[in-house]
């Protein structure tokens, strides 16, 4: 191992873990809020189970604007918001809100789409089986769109990894801020580029543990 990753083996590994932090909370939120704001998005369209045009207005203006911001510019715009929940505007826990505010709108857009894919007829042979919202819920939509669910929090995940990296700007950290830092900033390009390998690997077994997963449950 090159001494320069050596010297630095401290503050990147405390890096990796700043990542995980926001990375892993993004998901968290992601799949508790986002899924069900997703579910309800597609349950609330027009001829759909639980119709309803103001919930789903609601909804989909909330999940167009913030998949619309500039996420540099959301991240500024809610600073006053983050201060506000967790007391501070800077480090890894308030660099948690705007990603995960990202993660509620970006999944629960994917959530939908998965759901719409879902052919119609097996919605209407749940109802006429007199099945309840909640079943039809968890055991028809859920279970028929469980492969492009997982591909949907892969392709989101790989997202937030790639939004955790700006994060320096409220003293987030994260790897992203560990490269600016030490390495563009110090001239160090040698780590910076085993910065953006590790990187690189990371996103791939991701990507790879996503889709195997995916297929494994695809029953088409």
């Amino acid at each position: 191992m090159p001494d320069i990753i050596l010297k630095y083996q401290a503050e990147i590994w405390q890096s990796i873990g700043e990542t995980f932090v926001m990375v892993g909370l993004s998901i968290a939120f992601a799949l508790l809020v986002g899924l069900p704001v997703g579910t309800l998005l597609y349950l609330c369209r027009k001829g759909q189970l639980l119709e309803n045009r103001s919930i789903y207005s609601g909804l989909n203006i909330f999940v167009n604007i913030v998949r619309s911001f500039p996420f540099l510019l959301l991240v500024v715009f809610l600073i006053p918001f983050t201060r506000f929940i967790v007391g501070t505007a800077i480090g890894t826990m308030a660099a948690t809100v705007p990603l995960s505010i990202v993660a509620i709108a970006y999944y629960s857009r994917l959530v939908e789409q998965a759901l719409l894919e879902i052919p119609r007829g097996i919605i209407e042979s749940a109802v006429s089986m007199g099945a309840s919202v909640l079943e039809i819920i968890f055991k028809f939509l859920f279970v028929e769109a469980r492969s492009s669910l997982v591909l949907g929090l892969t392709t989101s995940t790989i997202s937030f990894i790639s939004y955790s990296t700006v994060m320096g700007i409220v003293g987030g950290g994260g790897v992203g801020d560990f490269a600016i830092r030490y390495g563009y900033q110090r001239f160090e390009t040698e780590l910076m580029i085993y910065i953006i390998v590790m990187m690189i690997i990371f996103v791939q077994a991701i990507q790879f543990t996503g889709t195997t997963i995916a297929k494994k449950l695809d029953k088409k």
